[in-house]
C-alpha cells in the first residue's frame, strides 16, 4: 500500500511523511511504558519503513535514465548494508554511555535531520532550478512513458510483468535474511564461532556484499551503455549473479570457518547485484507512476516469503539435528530457477500498460 500511496502523492511528500512517521515511532520507543505502547510504535516503525524501498526506486525511476537505473539502485542499496556495520558499532555505545531510551531518540533525530535535506534539496528533474535542459534531455532520453497516468492497484496484477518482479523478490528475498539470520549459528554449530567471536565475519560478508550491490548494478548499465539491449543487458548481469551464488549450496562442506565465510559473502554479493537489476526491472516495464505500486507488491511477496522460509528453516534444523545442508541447497538454486521464471514470464521484458502488453486471464494461472 506504501507503493500505491507514493504514485498518487509523489516521492518528495510522500517520502517526507513517511520519515516523519517513522522518526517519530523511534522517538516514541524511548517514552513506551507497556507492553501495547512498545508495541504501537514497532508498528508505526514497520509502517513508516514500508515507503523506503519504493520510494527509492520511483526516486531513481525519476532521475535515471534506463541504462543508469540499476547502478544508482546498486549505490543507495548499498546503503543498507553499511547502515547494518554501523548500527551494532554505534548504538550499543549510546545505550551504554547515556541509557537505552536515549538509543532511540538519537536515531530517530537522524531521521529528521535527513528529512531537512531532503526537502530543501529534493526536486523532481523539471522542477529542479540546477538542472541544466542538456541534463534534463539526458535524464528523459528514454520513449515517453505508456499507459495511464494512474494505474488501478488491482490491474497491477492482472500483468506477467508484476508477477516477474514478484518472483525475484518472493524467490530471493527468503535467502538474504537466511544468511543474515542464521549465519552467526551456523558458523556456531560448524565451526563453533561464538557470538562474542562473529562480528568480523559478519563485517566481512557485509563489506562484500556492498561492493556487490554497485558491481551488479554497474554491469547491466555499462552493457547497455554497450549497446546492448535493456533486455539482454538485466537479464545477462542478473544470470551472472545466480551462476555465483550456487556454490554457496557447498557451504556447510568448506574445510575451514574463512572459507565458509567466503562463499556466503560472495553469495550475498551476487544476491545485492541481483536485487539491484530486479529493482530496475519495475522502472524497465512500467510507466513511473506505476513504479512504487509494482516494487511495494513485490516488496510484499518477498517480506511473506522471507517469514515462511525462516519458520521452515527452524522446522528443519530441529528436525534433522541442525543439519544446513538442505537450506543452503535451497539457497544455492533459488537464484537460477527465479531467473527461469522471469525470462520465461517477460522474455523481451516488454512494457506494461500499453496495447501491445495485454495482461494475463488471472494472476494465479502465473507460475
Amino acid at each position: 500500500m506504501a507503493g500505491r500511496w507514493l504514485d498518487r502523492v509523489g516521492v518528495r511528500r510522500g517520502f517526507a511523511v513517511a520519515v516523519v512517521a517513522w522518526s517519530a515511532a523511534a522517538i516514541g520507543h524511548a517514552f513506551a511504558r507497556t507492553t501495547a505502547g512498545f508495541s504501537a510504535a514497532r508498528a508505526l516503525l514497520g509502517l513508516g519503513e514500508s515507503a523506503n524501498f519504493p520510494g527509492a526506486i520511483k526516486t531513481v525511476a525519476e532521475w535515471f535514465p534506463k541504462q543508469e537505473r540499476a547502478l544508482a539502485t546498486g549505490i543507495f542499496n548499498a546503503g543498507t548494508n553499511t547502515g547494518a556495520i554501523v548500527t551494532p558499532l554505534l548504538v550499543p555505545w549510546i545505550a551504554l554511555t547515556f541509557g537505552w531510551r536515549w538509543a532511540f531518540i538519537v536515531t530517530g533525530a537522524i531521521g529528521f535531520l535527513w528529512l531537512l535535506l531532503w526537502l530543501a534539496l529534493y526536486r523532481s528533474p523539471e522542477t529542479q532550478p540546477h538542472l541544466s535542459p542538456v541534463e534534463l534531455a539526458h535524464i528523459r532520453s528514454d520513449p515517453p512513458d505508456a499507459g495511464d497516468a494512474r494505474v488501478p492497484w488491482i490491474r497491477l496484477l492482472g500483468h506477467r510483468q508484476t508477477w516477474a518482479v514478484v518472483v525475484g523478490k518472493l524467490m530471493t528475498d527468503p535467502i538474504w535474511w537466511f544468511y543474515l539470520y542464521w549465519l552467526p549459528k551456523f558458523l556456531d554449530t560448524a565451526y563453533g564461532i561464538k557470538l562474542s567471536q562473529v562480528a568480523l565475519p559478519l563485517v566481512v560478508v557485509y563489506v562484500v556484499a556492498d561492493v556487490g550491490s554497485v558491481c551488479g548494478g554497474w554491469l547491466s548499465s555499462a552493457l547497455i551503455k554497450r549497446g546492448w539491449t535493456v533486455n539482454r543487458a538485466r537479464k545477462a548481469a542478473m544470470l551472472s549473479m545466480a551462476v555465483a551464488i550456487v556454490p554457496t549450496a557447498l557451504a556447510p562442506r568448506a574445510a575451514g570457518m574463512w572459507t565458509a565465510v567466503l562463499v556466503v559473502g560472495v553469495a550475498a554479493a551476487a544476491h545485492q547485484g541481483w536485487s539491484a537489476n530486479v529493482y530496475t526491472l519495475a522502472s524497465d516495464m512500467f510507466p513511473r507512476s506505476a513504479v512504487a505500486s509494482v516494487v511495494g507488491i513485490a516488496g510484499f511477496a518477498g517480506a511473506m516469503g522471507g517469514v515462511l522460509f525462516q519458520r521452515v528453516t527452524g522446522r528443519i534444523l530441529d528436525a534433522t539435528g541442525h543439519n544446513y545442508a538442505p537450506m543452503f541447497l535451497v539457497c544455492g538454486l533459488a537464484y537460477v530457477s527465479a531467473w527461469t521464471i522471469i525470462h520465461l514470464l517477460v522474455p523481451t521484458l516488454q512494457p506494461a500498460l500499453s496495447a501491445t502488453a495485454p495482461p494475463v486471464p488471472a494472476p494465479e494461472q502465473t507460475p
